[in-house]
């Protein structure tokens, strides 16, 4: 994980390669928010899409089993919530699910890039700094690439380790979710203490180090701001977890 400073810097921005960012974003990141700070984020969240894709489709055969129990624990909430549903349109439920879990990545990357962006664009101003929508958008793609690494690592516990006993995607992550029991444990904590993890909390670091450097503002100021931009992202599970839903 990238080391944090107390207080900013502005590095010098120099020419580089995507390559080379897709390197420096993990060793030196302040350089690279410096230098792509007048950048756009289509050619990254392309690639970004593209490799998180690759992966997902390459662990489906070992994460098959863990994906049955998640469609089947979502199948069983709306079906308590909606006793009426016929065999018929759970069966056609459980299709939809299976369809969007199979090309939904290639969707919602982009998507959450866009609100990721749109959040650190939004929080900034809150901070009392200025960037433009489409720097909030470059400090989002590059701050979301730790979850290629992430993708990787499953890949490689889903060769090694014993999926068929596993009933929940976060038993594969590296924080707080991985040591609790999807069978007895509510969606809504889930969602919440699923964001207790490596890898969100690096790229919530990489979002701040971002803020900090295109922004100019203190890097302790950057950090609340991506604080804050995590706590957004944990409202929908938070919802979920006050409602019951």
């Amino acid at each position: 994980m990238p080391e944090i400073v107390d207080a900013p810097t502005t590095p010098t921005p120099e020419k580089a390669s995507l390559l080379e960012d897709f390197i420096d974003i993990f060793t030196s990141p302040s350089q690279v928010f410096a230098r792509r700070a007048d950048s756009g984020f289509v050619v990254v969240t392309l690639v970004l899409t593209l490799l998180i894709g690759v992966l997902y489709f390459a662990n489906r055969g070992p994460m098959q089993g863990i994906m049955d129990a998640e469609f089947g624990r979502a199948v069983a909430d709306i079906q308590e919530q909606n006793p009426g549903m016929t065999a018929e349109q759970v069966e056609g439920m459980r299709g939809i699910m299976e369809m969007s879990a199979t090309f939904g990545v290639i969707v919602f990357i982009p998507i959450i890039v866009l609100a990721l962006g749109f959040a650190t664009w939004l929080v900034t101003k809150l901070f009392g700094g200025s960037i433009a929508f489409k720097a909030g958008l470059m400090i989002a793609a590059y701050s979301y690439l730790p979850r290629v690494v992430e993708s990787v690592l499953v890949a490689v516990q889903g060769l090694v380790l014993d999926t068929s006993t596993m009933t929940g995607r976060y038993q594969l992550s590296l924080g707080v979710g991985r040591f609790m029991d999807p069978a007895t444990t509510s969606a809504g904590l889930l969602g919440v203490v699923g964001r207790i993890d490596l890898f969100t909390i690096w790229i919530t670091i990489l979002i701040g180090i971002g803020i900090s450097v295109v922004a100019k503002i203190p890097r302790e100021k950057g950090m609340m701001a991506a604080a804050v931009i995590w706590v957004i992202g944990a409202v929908p599970a938070l919802f979920q977890l006050v409602t019951g839903t």
